[in-house]
């Protein structure tokens, strides 16, 4: 195990002129795995092929294990990669496919086969050692990937959006067999996804980037419940965060009702302020009256689509309800808001957080 440590971290793409990656300062520690989330451009595959070797840094250092490996060629920096596109040589076996790394670093046979035997039962993958990589399906592909990356018993695992290409069924499955095997080898592990849910449910912290630069890294209940600013609100959580424009005077309006707010924010200052779908309820004594768009019913929750009038204009929010819900588009119903409000200023930072 290793800790990895990004020290001020940049590179600047020829003919740019902002960073792809930006001053980044970032740790993780041993037998971590820490997940980077951003929208596309956001540099979070720059930052993985950065800590790679694959891409050079044109300031600032990476350090793996307390090692300074900032020009140090990838084949010397003791790390293994898993890949989107599982790069697997089809003439060979799945054996043979896990073993090429081994077999180019001069390991003795019976001991290439010894640890590859060790790791195809781990990923049960033992039924197909002999079998060549176009007779294996999807799922079964990416545990070859990640086996080949196992066997080496590297420092550190490099993992870029390795289930994108998985179907949405077989990609909930092996994300639950990856988390479960990194606690198991408890190796650091470094994982890129575009995908805030697979962070989410993945990381033990998880780290939000956007156009190079470093958002927060946190846990991901606290990325969720306290988000630094307001891309991190939009950003993490599943339908988003409602978010909507408000005029700070001692209190803040929203649809005509007031809030207090204390002493966060001056007045006459504009603000965005936010709530999660499950701080919304919809009940006839509601004080907010609102119009349904679209009710989504996935059995096991219900989120209904709103439209309300908030400053003469038509805002759209979301509310999470419980099944089942009788409503339907075009229904007029009334909703309160209850839970946690945040209060974003004009920077977009978050200054208040307001509990009904």
């Amino acid at each position: 195990m290793a800790s990895v440590r990004y020290d001020d971290a940049t590179r600047l793409y020829p003919g740019t002129a902002k960073p792809a990656v930006n001053r980044l300062e970032l740790e993780i520690d041993d037998g971590e795995l820490l997940v980077l989330v951003g929208p596309s451009g956001s540099g979070k595959s720059t930052a993985l092929r950065m800590l790679a070797g694959l891409e050079p840094l044109d300031d600032g250092r990476i350090l793996i294990g307390g090692d300074d490996v900032s020009r140090v060629p990838p084949r010397s920096r003791d790390i293994a990669m898993v890949f989107q596109n599982y790069a697997l040589y089809p003439n060979l076996d799945v054996g043979q496919n896990m073993g090429f790394a081994l077999k180019q670093q001069g390991v003795h046979k019976d001991e290439r086969m010894k640890r590859v035997r060790e790791v195809a039962k781990l990923l049960d993958l033992e039924p197909y050692l002999d079998r060549k990589p176009r007779n294996l399906s999807g799922g079964q592909r990416q545990r070859v990937a990640m086996g080949r990356a196992i066997v080496r018993r590297p420092r550190v695992y490099l993992m870029d959006e390795p289930l994108s290409n998985l179907d949405a069924k077989l990609r909930v499955q092996t994300r639950a067999e990856l988390v479960e095997l990194q606690r198991r080898l408890a190796v650091t592990t470094v994982y890129v996804t575009h995908d805030q849910v697979e962070a989410m449910t993945m990381g033990h912290r998880v780290a939000v980037l956007r156009d190079g630069d470093l958002q927060q890294v946190d846990a991901p209940s606290t990325l969720y419940h306290a988000p630094v600013n307001l891309f991190v609100a939009g950003f993490i959580g599943s339908p988003a965060m409602n978010l909507i424009p408000v005029s700070v005077d001692h209190a803040v309006k929203l649809a005509g009702v007031e809030i207090r707010i204390g002493d966060g924010l001056g007045d006459g200052q504009r603000a965005t302020i936010g709530f999660r779908p499950e701080s919304v309820a919809i009940r006839d004594d509601g004080p907010i009256p609102a119009r349904i768009r679209l009710v989504e019913d996935l059995g096991s929750e219900v989120f209904v689509h709103l439209v309300i009038e908030h400053e003469g204009e038509e805002r759209r929010i979301v509310a999470k309800v419980e099944p089942p819900f009788p409503g339907k588009a075009d229904d007029n119903v009334h909703v309160a808001l209850r839970g946690t409000l945040h209060l974003f200023d004009a920077t977009e930072v978050r200054q208040a957080t307001v509990t009904l």
